[in-house]
């Protein structure tokens, strides 16, 4: 251990430095308790001793001294650990050595990056209270931020001026440095060079980006214009020597210690999403900030918690982020659950109007990744045809195949089959197959026809007025339930059949792969199909469409179960009732 972080142990009270992480209670003359903060559990089994400076845990076994607790807790390195314990007892760091010129250089030009960055917070907030600021302060009282919460997140206003930021922090850095700090811009000139700095944000709330450190790096502002004039809605400050917008979590410095505690993560979108549920209490919440979710910041996400669930909004571009963001914590091994909020508003609409408990009760209600995934295969690709159910399919399996444990992938696989449902033997087993492989496809087999395609098809093209029965029932079946039959190779046949009058059968069919099934029907054939043949096959239709029901609704029993929903698992039992009564009336027959 070197002689600094020697010094920093001596100096660092291990009680005081645990009790920032967890709650201890004194056990005796020399010793405190607590709750590990490192396994699960209900009765204190960690403890800490205050004269010999360590703690140990008879629950899991773990033990140390200040380093490796605050190395361990917040998942960083000895050297981390030690500068953390000593800025946590106001011990100064030492001065740092550099290998090279240009490493002294970057670090000197970072420092000053962070105090230009500090300055303008700062006066971002000073203009918010200015009279120049009451739109922006009527704007954030509209969204439910008050004074208090205004401050905890420094919220600020970028008045309409092109030169009152740079002319407040000119005398502190040089035009080099002030350009890369990404609080300005400027225009190239006809000679290819940048002309003079004006100000990046005018007329903007303005809200800080931070560092897991808590220091600000960045800022994302928001127009309060409107009509062409206004430009886009939300501006961010571009990349710089502090800031790579793949590697910063909006609000993880805020919510790291929460989420550790919690053990998990709510992921929204959005920044005014992640302000509004924070400040009402929610404080293990974290935002992408409007970007994409990177593997970088999946990767600083795990240091923290396994455990994410994900509420992004819910219009079509915040389920594919949400699509993305699951694929890519799926791969690192993350439980994931996803919050769909009623109404289809976003998180910061839904505290505001329908109260933190309720969306408390959205969160502790969040689906599971395979359910919300299976129910958005069945809301894309609807319909209980073949064709639709391999692409239902197609779209799982990317999802299927990231999961790392090879039981997981088949019991999703086996929940698809059900709840999609795949009653062909033949798909179902092509969909484990390609789960447990991990392949990304399974291909459609809709041309191969089965005896009940046959017997449809052969009876609506009965002519010969003897068997005109036969074609009769099939037609009248056709007609009434058509929902019976989309699971057949011919469906697209069958409606265009029953009512093609007297004309040809191949010539009311225009798709090429249906006419083809068609011929392929008919020169099989021998003698038209008889009355109780197509009976047989129209209640098999039947029966199938109220199995499939059933699995449904067991499905949907077990959910409302267990969400505790009573109401729901009452209608639904009544209707399982009454398909299972039908059921046994067909069997009968």
């Amino acid at each position: 251990m070197s002689d600094f972080a020697q010094s920093v142990k001596q100096q660092a009270d291990i009680v005081k430095i645990i009790e920032g992480y967890i709650r201890l209670r004194k056990s005796g003359a020399q010793n405190y308790s607590g709750l590990c903060p490192f396994h699960k559990e209900k009765s204190p089994s960690f403890s800490v001793h205050a004269v010999r400076q360590f703690y140990h845990c008879f629950g899991c076994g773990v033990s140390g001294d200040v380093f490796s607790f605050v190395g361990k807790i917040e998942n960083v390195s000895f050297p981390e650990a030690v500068k953390i314990v000593a800025q946590k007892c106001g011990i100064a760091l030492p001065k740092r050595e550099f290998s090279s010129p240009e490493e002294a250089a970057e670090a000197r030009l970072r420092g000053r990056l962070l105090e230009l960055n500090e300055t303008a917070t700062v006066w971002f907030e000073e203009q918010l209270q200015s009279p120049e600021g009451a739109l922006a302060r009527e704007y954030l009282a509209s969204r439910g931020l008050d004074a208090k919460g205004i401050r905890e997140f420094r919220i600020g206003y970028a008045p309409d001026s092109f030169h009152a930021l740079r002319n407040r922090l000119s005398g502190m850095a040089d035009e080099q440095t002030l350009r890369a700090s990404g609080l300005f811009s400027s225009k190239e000139q006809g000679d290819g060079t940048q002309g003079p700095l004006y100000d990046r944000f005018r007329k903007r709330i303005v809200f800080p980006i931070c560092n897991e450190g808590g220091r600000v790096i960045a800022f994302t502002a928001r127009t309060l214009e409107t009509g062409d004039k206004a430009g886009a809605k939300y501006i961010n400050s571009p990349e710089t020597p502090l800031y790579t917008k793949s590697l910063v979590l909006f609000n993880l410095d805020k919510a790291k210690a929460t989420i550790r505690q919690a053990e998990f993560a709510l992921l929204v979108e959005g920044q005014m999403d992640c302000i509004s549920v924070y400040l009402r209490g929610i404080r293990n919440v974290i935002a992408t900030s409007g970007t994409a979710f990177t593997e970088q910041q999946v990767a600083i996400l795990k240091r923290h918690t396994s455990n994410v669930v994900v509420n992004f909004d819910p219009d079509t571009a915040g389920a594919n982020a949400a699509e993305k963001s699951i694929a890519l914590l799926t791969e690192e091994g993350f439980a994931i659950k996803i919050v769909t909020l009623e109404g289809g508003l976003d998180p910061d609409r839904y505290v505001r109007e329908k109260g933190v408990e309720a969306y408390a009760n959205a969160i502790r209600s969040a689906r599971r990744q395979a359910d919300y995934l299976i129910e958005r295969a069945r809301a894309m690709f609807p319909g209980a045809n073949a064709e639709q159910k391999v692409k239902a399919m197609n779209f799982l399996l990317p999802h299927i195949r990231r999961i790392p444990e090879k039981l997981v992938r088949e019991q999703f696989a086996a929940d698809a089959s059900q709840k999609l449902g795949i009653d062909s033997a033949v798909l179902r087993e092509e969909l484990r197959q390609a789960a447990l492989k991990r392949r990304d496809r399974v291909e459609a087999r809709t041309s191969e026809l089965t005896e009940l395609d046959r017997v449809l098809l052969r009876a609506l093209c009965i002519t010969d007025p003897e068997f005109e029965e036969s074609r009769r029932i099939a037609a009248d079946a056709i007609r009434r339930q058509p929902q019976w039959f989309e699971s057949l190779a011919c469906f697209p046949a069958l409606h265009p059949l029953a009512e093609r009058g007297s004309r040809d059968p191949m010539e009311v069919i225009e798709h090429e792969t249906q006419r083809r099934l068609l011929a392929e029907a008919l020169l099989a054939e021998t003698d038209p199909p008889a009355n109780a043949t197509v009976i047989g096959a129209v209640v098999s239709l039947e029966k199938r469409q109220i199995e499939n029901e059933l699995r449904d609704i067991r499905a949907r029993i077990a959910e409302a179960e267990r969400l505790g929903d009573h109401g729901e698992v009452a209608v639904l039992t009544q209707r399982k009732l009454e398909l299972d009564r039908t059921l046994r009336g067909l069997h009968g027959a």
